[in-house]
């Protein structure tokens, strides 16, 4: 039986120029990660990035933590997160200033991904207008590259994944719930992924599933955190 990690990346610079680079803290949590892995044995056949620059910095500090140097990476857009900075645009921000508390920040994100995924409408259509990337077109690209690190893996290799939260969220509400369009779950899931929390998945005869989800033991303390 395979198995797939999916590895969120380190805590990003929210509230600097850049939030696409890892602060101090998430370069420690992707090492504090991969001494972990290393000391249960982990050492991945295969290692797939997103093409984002945080997802990449993880993966180093990944390396550096668990003292893997031989391993190749390929990188795969299709698990790229989606686009929060345009999704802000489209919403009135509920604070005043150019400044918000992460608490401010964190209510003006949430009405921009519900707006998103449709929450607010009577009828669940999530709306496409305004959006380079709508909610159900994520989706279906999350599961193209889902379905090609699944395609490329042997019986029984290892295949670690990093990504981003709204990703792991995708795969899991998908896996969990593979009947159709599923907003209320994957909002769900989005809020609580851990920076580097790990979701294993596992490939075997009876297809891809789910096993556990945002496990982040390694980070017990102050390193925890969620944005």
């Amino acid at each position: 039986m395979g198995q797939l990690l999916l590895v969120r990346h380190g805590q990003a610079s929210w509230g600097t120029d850049d939030y696409d680079v890892l602060s101090p803290l998430g370069w420690e949590q992707g090492r504090i990660l991969g001494a972990a892995m290393a000391r249960r044995g982990v050492k991945p056949d295969r290692v797939v990035i997103g093409g984002m620059q945080r997802h990449r910095e993880t993966c180093e500090a990944l390396f550096d933590g668990a003292g893997w140097s031989d391993l190749n990476v390929r990188s795969d857009e299709g698990w790229d997160e989606y686009d929060h900075l345009a999704m802000l645009d489209l919403v009135p921000a509920p604070f005043e200033g150019e400044s918000p508390t992460r608490a401010e920040f964190q209510q003006w994100f949430e009405l921009a991904t519900d707006r998103w995924i449709g929450i607010d409408d009577p009828n669940g259509a999530a709306p496409t207008e305004g959006y380079a990337e709508s909610f159900g077109t994520f989706g279906e690209r999350v599961t193209r590259a889902l379905r090609r690190v699944v395609l490329s893996m042997g019986r029984t290799e290892t295949a670690v994944v990093i990504t981003s939260g709204g990703p792991i969220a995708s795969v899991t509400a998908s896996l969990l719930e593979p009947e159709g369009p599923r907003p209320t779950l994957w909002s769900q899931l989005n809020k609580v992924v851990v920076n580097t929390s790990v979701t294993k998945v596992v490939v075997g005869g009876r297809g891809t599933s789910v096993v556990s989800f945002n496990e982040h033991s390694h980070l017990e303390g102050e390193g925890l955190t969620y944005r």
